[in-house]
């Protein structure tokens, strides 16, 4: 049993250095994915970015108008559902 052992022990140390080669080799390639996602994303969110300002310029007194509306729609909606919430709790507790 402890020739078994020992060979156990002996093959894991011959092969962990070609573990942590695969181990680099897969991080790296890794990193290199997520840091090209990350750059094309990047690139995106300034071309929408400048399209945005670009439109905004353009058409600002449309561009307030539907912002208005959004933040009222979006007031309407969070506040009768923050009324119901407390109606819901005042009848419970009751």
């Amino acid at each position: 049993m402890r020739n078994e052992a020992a060979d156990i022990v002996q093959d894991q140390i011959e092969e962990t250095p070609e573990w942590k080669a695969k181990a680099r080799v897969a991080g790296t390639a890794a990193w290199d994915a997520t840091r090209a996602a990350y750059n094309e994303l990047h690139d995106k969110t300034v071309q929408y970015s400048k399209a945005t300002d670009e439109a905004i310029r353009q058409r600002p007194y449309a561009s307030l108008g539907i912002a208005f509306g959004v933040g009222c729609l979006l007031g309407l909606l969070f506040t009768s559902r923050s009324s119901s919430n407390r109606k819901s709790k005042e009848d419970c507790c009751d």
